[in-house]
């Protein structure tokens, strides 16, 4: 069986930590066995469904570098294939047109409740329980109902919750296409699934509940169920479901704040998978790893400082080259100008750094002289210190190589000369060369500035 999974987000709003984790699983369970991944748009909630959020959605797969095989398919684009089911299963005798009004199933909701019954639809419109002579209301566009079995149950094992079973009894006949004609989820996902293939639906557990009701519509199709996984919800570290409050921002904000996507990718995937004690590991080795076995059936908690350290933990063992190609973005007009300085400045920021807008920030020095704070200069540019940096300026100005090892090897001579130890020489040339006294090593900011820069901005 050649694995299919898919992601198949509503383009209602941006991506959010928790379908992102969801997409990240498929598409790693999809790699992990050379399978297909599949792209969906499921944008039938026309009242809520926006052009520039599925825009979104393509924008930050490709991003994250969740490439799919497929797609991206928009149900709106399948309108004509839904309704060919549809009729197909009314035909059958499996759908059935209901004229229930809303004030009358509003009406029977409350009854049943004031009697301590659960509120659902009663059945009235099945064709075998209409009264001889009752014909359709006039002024009631009817919507389609599913004919739920009346009795059994319906039970899968969920690949990481284990066996489920759900009583036939407990559910109603389900809606499947509203009185504009346009069909719900619950059946667009089985006519999807079904047509794409998709052998494994791997989906948030805030779906378990719509599982019997699409195991009996593929049941009255004729077709098996994939397998499905339902992931546990992600909570913040109170407990409480995920929001905004517990530092969880959608991807979008994620990505401009200068997070890697492999860093991204991997604090998501530890939201529920776990491969021994590894904590910190590649998108290549996620893939390797990765099995629906080793997704933890509780629900998992998000830390925002975590997440962050990932991001530092990546953006350590990066190689500099490709570093420096995603510090670019972030970096000031002028500075792009300059790529040839991008894998070295990237390589030098990288252990002071917690995202590449953090790692930009520190950056400035690297592409204009420095602006002095009023009393920084005159608190390091002393009539001590004045003859030093001269004396270093004339040590650095002779030599024949410009790189680290020479650099060093020249600050140690002049230090040893003068008899002083590193502060005394590096941090005046700090202020010089940076204009703030935190800086990496003052040989490799030379290294990166030049010759020429670094000996006019120790002139004094």
């Amino acid at each position: 069986m050649t694995v299919r999974t898919r992601f198949a987000p509503s383009p209602t709003g941006t991506l959010h930590l928790g379908n992102v984790r969801t997409a990240v699983f498929a598409w790693a369970y999809a790699r992990h066995h050379q399978g297909k991944f599949i792209l969906r748009v499921e944008d039938t909630d026309q009242d809520r469904s926006t052009d520039a959020a599925a825009e979104g959605i393509i924008r930050d797969m490709n991003w994250l570098g969740l490439d799919y095989d497929e797609g991206p398919y928009f149900q709106m684009q399948r309108l004509a294939r839904y309704q060919a089911v549809l009729q197909q299963l009314i035909a059958e005798g499996k759908a059935y047109y209901c004229y229930m009004s809303e004030v009358e199933l509003e009406k029977l909701r409350t009854e049943q409740k004031a009697a301590g019954q659960n509120p659902k639809y009663d059945g009235r419109w099945r064709p075998e329980n209409i009264p001889p002579g009752v014909t359709p209301p006039a002024n009631v566009k009817p919507v389609v109902r599913f004919k739920t079995p009346l009795t059994g149950s319906v039970v899968w094992e969920d690949a990481v919750k284990g066996r489920i079973e759900i009583q036939n009894s407990e559910m109603d006949d389900l809606v499947i296409a509203r009185p504009d004609g346009t069909p719900v989820y619950n059946f667009c996902v089985v006519v999807d699934d079904i047509d794409m293939a998709i052998s494994h639906v791997i989906r948030g557990d805030g779906h378990v509940m719509n599982t019997p009701r699409q195991i009996h519509i593929y049941e009255a199709l004729g077709k098996t169920p994939p397998v499905f996984a339902h992931l546990p919800t992600v909570l913040g570290n109170d407990g409480e479901k995920l929001s905004k409050r517990h530092g969880a921002t959608g991807l979008v904000e994620y990505a401009e704040a200068g997070y890697l996507p492999s860093g991204l990718i991997n604090g998501l995937a530890r939201l529920g998978f776990s491969h021994g004690n590894d904590e910190v590991f590649s998108v290549a080795q996620l893939i390797e790893w990765f099995a629906l076995e080793n997704l933890n059936s509780a629900p998992a908690r998000f830390d925002a400082q975590k997440f962050e350290w990932f991001n530092t933990e990546h953006i350590k063992r990066l190689p500099a080259q490709e570093l420096g190609q995603a510090l670019a973005p972030f970096l000031p007009e002028n500075a792009r100008t300059q790529p040839d300085k991008h894998a070295a400045i990237a390589d030098l920021l990288r252990d002071r750094a917690t995202t590449l807008k953090h790692m930009a920030e520190q950056t400035h020095y690297f592409f204009a002289r420095p602006k002095f704070k009023p009393g920084l200069k005159e608190s390091f540019l002393t009539p001590t210190t004045l003859p030093l940096i001269e004396q270093t300026r004339q040590a650095l100005s002779v030599l024949n190589t410009w790189d680290k090892t020479s650099l060093s090897a020249c600050l140690k001579s002049v230090m040893s000369d003068a008899g002083i130890k590193p502060p005394a020489l590096f941090m005046p040339l700090r202020v010089l060369l940076a204009g703030t006294t935190t800086t990496p090593g003052v040989d490799a900011i030379m290294a990166i500035l030049g010759k020429e820069e670094s000996l006019a901005r120790l002139k004094c």
